[in-house]
């Protein structure tokens, strides 16, 4: 067990500590005008469209049961009609 933890630390600090440089991609190197970042845009728009659309959706849901609820707690009252003879 100590020596797969020591694996794993000397794993890390590796790529940590070696000199050479690093390359981000477009996306991360601040590179916008890029495909790759237009279609991450695209993607992360896409995503938050999901999201708000289920939320949404959640939400009148909860809004359809207590107008439910409402309606069957509250009967529209009598009306005051003379009977029919």
């Amino acid at each position: 067990m100590k020596s797969l933890r020591k694996l794993l630390i000397a794993a890390a600090l590796v790529p940590a500590l070696s000199g050479s440089p690093l390359f981000a991609c477009a996306a991360c190197y601040g590179k916008s005008d890029s495909a790759l970042a237009s279609g991450m845009n695209w993607g992360i728009l896409t995503l938050l469209g999901v999201v708000l659309t289920v939320l949404t959706c959640i939400a009148l849901f909860f809004v359809h049961i207590v107008r439910k609820e409402e309606a069957v707690s509250n009967p529209p009252p009598p009306t005051d009609r003379p009977a029919d003879l």
